[in-house]
């Protein structure tokens, strides 16, 4: 995930690195307590103990959270992995496409597809992702880490739209007061 995520968002400046450097401890984590050690299943267990709902927690469907929590229903596992594969598959081709589009004009401005939507597409499908794999797999420490991650790219989002304000002044101002930063409008406007 790691890789493929930075195939799309090579970083480039120093901020940029700190971004992905975070984005990189929080799948480290995250990975590592769903191949490795399962430390939200062990510390839930020995704080619950008997009250933890499902007597095998070390299964693959008792071992995720959400599902044992909900007594190990085979309803909200199906639920929980249709959900987690269309934010997470859904993020990847939001993410492709915004790439496409940035990399075939060549330093212009783009305002088109996804841009008319959105100003950061690309982020909004790192966010999707982020978004399905802690529903696929939530733990302590990814749901500690996911908003300082968001937080970060937020912050990294804002940067850019500084520096595109000064690169190309009243255009960008324009685009940047019709066009919200992640959560695209559904609907245009009728004047558009």
């Amino acid at each position: 995930v790691f890789f493929f995520v930075g195939s799309f968002m090579l970083p480039t400046r120093r901020r940029e690195w700190r971004s992905m450097g975070l984005f990189a401890a929080w799948i480290v984590a995250l990975f590592t307590e769903m191949y490795g050690i399962p430390l939200t299943i062990y510390a839930l267990t020995a704080l619950l103990g008997r009250a933890y709902p499902v007597l095998n927690p070390f299964t693959h469907q008792n071992g995720h959270l959400l599902v044992a929590l909900a007594g190990g229903s085979i309803v909200v596992w199906a639920f929980v992995m249709l959900l987690s594969s269309v934010l997470f598959f859904g993020g990847v081709a939001v993410m492709a496409r915004g790439w496409r589009l940035i990399h075939m004009v060549q330093g212009d401005l783009v305002t088109t597809s996804l841009y008319s939507r959105t100003r950061h597409p690309q982020y909004l499908g790192l966010f999707m992702i982020i978004s399905g794999l802690l529903v696929q797999w939530p733990t302590i420490i990814s749901v500690t880490m996911a908003p300082l991650l968001i937080r970060s790219y937020v912050r990294l989002a804002r940067r850019e739209d500084r520096e595109l304000e000064t690169r190309f002044q009243e255009t960008y101002l324009t685009y940047k007061a019709k066009v919200p930063a992640f959560i695209p409008r559904m609907r245009r406007r009728p004047s558009e």
